[in-house]
């Protein structure tokens, strides 16, 4: 990985071995297509109790949903496209030079664009039923919570997957078969602590489509900005601090 702030070019590896500045329309389109699976497998956990009329999941079965599928989309799509999936992973690398910057907007149109299509086939699938009672997923804050908060919590969780996306899919030193099921437990864990809070999106593409589809449109400025803050915060550590760093000797 070449230098901080240092503008990527077409040759330059993205995160699991990707070619990043090369072929942007196939990547453009892997990361549509990985973001709309993302957000269709998760809201459709997230509503099944809606859709079936009675108790079938957990918040656990909505955390194992969007973690276990995260770690198969990374494995299966991380070569083609780095697999951000977020635009909080694509702007923090893009803030740090470890992405190209003429291809973000690209990326972040796309996953927002995928996110909306999740939304769309969960709606599909689960019917009536999964938008008037399972508001597809929508993330919002619970009752109690403010704005504040909400914007706190979203910001630190997207902050740690960003932080353990950047670790273990750019730095040479981290092993890199590992690197899927870290990015899917961080993204697990960070649901486990947001969840009853926020809804845990973690991600602005994962808000967009659900609270857009389901009229939740009030907090949606909560869920773009936070986590895109906490995102560009984490990849400004990883690579000012962390990244030089050596255990003691």
């Amino acid at each position: 990985m070449r230098g901080v702030n240092a503008e990527l070019g077409s040759s330059a590896t993205g995160l699991y071995g990707s070619r990043p500045g090369e072929r942007l329309a196939r990547a453009t389109a892997t990361e549509f297509l990985g973001t709309a699976v993302l957000v269709f497998t998760g809201t459709s956990a997230a509503v099944a109790n809606a859709v079936a009329g009675r108790p079938v999941y957990d918040l656990l079965a909505v955390v194992l949903a969007f973690g276990t599928v995260l770690v198969a989309l990374v494995a299966a799509l991380g070569h083609v496209s780095g697999c951000h999936l977020n635009p909080a992973v694509t702007l923090g690398l893009a803030a740090t030079g470890r992405f190209p910057r003429s291809a973000a907007a690209a990326y972040v149109g796309a996953q927002l664009a995928g996110g909306l299509l999740g939304a769309l086939l969960t709606w599909a699938v689960g019917g009536g039923a999964a938008r008037e009672g399972g508001r597809l997923g929508a993330t919002v804050p619970a009752e109690g919570v403010s704005s504040p908060r909400a914007f706190l919590t979203e910001a630190l969780v997207t902050f740690v997957l960003v932080l353990v996306v950047v670790s273990v899919a750019t730095d040479e030193r981290a092993t890199g078969a590992v690197a899927p099921v870290a990015v899917g437990f961080a993204l697990a864990a960070g649901i486990f602590v947001a969840g009853p809070l926020t809804g845990g999106a973690v991600n602005p593409a994962r808000a967009l489509g659900p609270d857009l589809l389901a009229g939740e449109i009030a907090p949606l400025w909560i869920y773009l900005l936070a986590p895109t803050l906490g995102g560009v915060l984490a990849a400004v550590v990883y690579d000012r601090v962390l990244a030089a760093a050596e255990p003691p000797g």
